[in-house]
């Protein structure tokens, strides 16, 4: 006899999505993955893939792609106020990545590389998202804002940081928005410096500018991250408040700023936000469930909101194998929690001091900076970000 495959709806068409659909597909489900933009978001700054989510990648066969477009940054120049050099040192020696073992690949491309292993099996609809959901006893009823609806047994919310899944399940973001006092915004621009594999990084007290380049014949990802108080939530929606803000804080700055500062206001692919994490005590409400930022953001201060992405939309898929939605989603919880939680933690052991907030953090900073004049050996990888896969 036949059984009707279980119906799933994924919002999101980032990272945390496909890679579910991808694993959901394997195990028989019937998956849809609905996302708001137009079409796949190409480019993007560089991310990375480090420990655990090595592992699911290469699981899911996509490994050797991903290190055909690893970046391998070679050289991470800070700079005083002033322009001038602090120290120059290979990235490893700051992130405390592997040379060799971990990627730093472009957003896009490991997205076009989930969305290529998924695309032939999976439904995706774009141009569309979630309006309300209704759960009852025999599934979740999904209204969208392009007007459609549907009935799924199963919902899962991976559509970022500032999640409509999460709201229409938990309520109001801020109840889960964990802030560390940063915002930053980041663009293309065109690489008129010849930088190549490279980053540099200029710094003044609680502002920090940087130039980032993949390669010699591509743009350039500018960044700016300043500290503040608050959270300016009322800036996140609006993109030229957004511009006016960072443009303010920076109005007086020097290096290549002023530059910078003009590039952004004619720039199309301005990414602004605050430096948070998203910190839930449950993941899951009855027939729905969370997953990667939605549920868990880290930051870009610990390097593993890519990896998490990854390594819990597998853990996901495996705990729901023969169980009900009920078992499968406390199950989930429950493997994924504390390694979620380590890698949280990360934020609290170091990755903010690249952006001190005071003169004197800042020189404590260039001190230790000018002390690695060698690179040391590779560190072992702390354990809290690995996890053993099913």
């Amino acid at each position: 006899m036949s059984t009707t495959p279980t119906r799933v709806l994924i919002s999101g068409a980032s990272i945390a999505g496909p890679a579910l659909a991808y694993w959901l597909n394997r195990r028989g489900y019937e998956v849809t993955v609905v996302e708001k933009a137009s079409t796949l978001r190409a480019g993007g700054y560089p991310i990375d893939v480090r420990g655990t989510a090595l592992e699911v990648v290469r699981r899911m066969g996509i490994l050797p792609r991903l290190r055909d477009a690893h970046i391998d940054l070679r050289r991470l120049t800070f700079l005083a106020g002033d322009g001038s050099t602090v120290a120059a040192v290979h990235p490893h020696s700051v992130t405390g990545g592997v040379a060799g073992h971990d990627l730093e690949v472009r957003r896009g491309d490991l997205a076009d590389a989930l969305y290529a292993a998924v695309r032939d099996d999976v439904e995706f609809v774009f141009d569309d998202s979630v309006d309300t959901l209704e759960q009852h006893g025999r599934g979740v009823d999904v209204a969208f804002r392009g007007g459609g609806r549907r009935t799924y047994d199963m919902v899962f919310g991976a559509d970022g940081m500032h999640s409509r899944t999460r709201e229409l399940l938990f309520g109001p973001e801020e109840q889960f928005h964990r802030y560390l006092g940063y915002c930053f915004a980041v663009f293309t621009v065109p690489n008129t410096f010849g930088l190549d594999h490279e980053t540099v990084m200029w710094n003044t007290p609680g502002r920090a500018a940087a130039l980032y380049a993949t390669g010699p014949g591509d743009d350039v990802h500018a960044f700016l991250n300043f500290a503040r108080p608050a959270p300016p939530f009322a800036a996140f929606p609006d993109p030229r408040a957004q511009r006016h803000l960072v443009a303010e804080v920076f109005a007086d700055a020097g290096w290549e700023v002023p530059w910078m500062l003009t590039a952004m206001q004619e720039a199309d692919d301005v990414f602004f936000d605050a430096v948070a994490q998203i910190r839930m005590p449950r993941w899951s409400s009855g027939r729905a469930a969370l997953l990667g930022d939605a549920a868990y953001a880290p930051s870009f201060l610990t390097g593993q909101g890519t990896s998490l992405a990854l390594v819990g939309a597998y853990m996901l898929a495996a705990s729901l194998a023969d169980r009900d939605h009920t078992g499968g989603l406390a199950a989930y919880e429950h493997a994924t929690r504390d390694f979620v939680t380590r890698n949280q933690d990360l934020v609290g052991e170091g990755g903010a001091t690249l952006f001190p907030t005071t003169p004197e953090a800042l020189d404590a900073r260039n001190t230790r900076l000018r002390a690695l004049t060698s690179l040391p050996a590779p560190r072992p990888r702390p354990e809290h970000t690995a996890l053993a896969l099913p």
